[in-house]
């Protein structure tokens, strides 16, 4: 597989997390997401492209005025990537909140599968 390949769904996979607004979300999601694609963490464990896009809903009601960023390179081989990313405030640039990912890739490229790992967490 490229690394085109992998970063392009890494570069979906943000854009659909950064959407604010649920039609904008939506439409990210279903480019980024297989129609049966799951997304998996320790607070959530959802399929499909609603669900998923719930979750991330969830994470910006949680965290407001707060944008996902991806640190260092997707690393990936076979259908998997895997990358980090943080939380960052847009007012202060403050990351309370820090994972990573391991994505694996359906033919067309969507995302089949996201197991997430939380990193860092706020302690309050």
């Amino acid at each position: 597989m490229s690394q085109s390949r992998y970063d392009n769904a890494v570069a979906r996979y943000f854009e659909a997390w950064n959407a604010t607004d649920a039609i904008a979300r939506a439409k990210a999601v279903a480019q980024a997401w297989s129609e049966d694609g799951t997304y998996t963490d320790p607070l959530a464990d959802v399929r499909g492209h609603a669900h998923v896009a719930a979750v991330m809903a969830g994470a910006h009601e949680q965290f407001p005025g707060f944008e996902f960023r991806q640190t260092g390179a997707a690393d990936g081989h076979h259908d998997t990537v895997r990358f980090s990313w943080e939380l960052v405030s847009l007012a202060d640039g403050s990351a309370p909140v820090a994972g990573s990912d391991v994505v694996t890739l359906a033919e067309d490229g969507r995302i089949r599968t996201v197991l997430g790992f939380l990193d860092r967490v706020p302690t309050a």
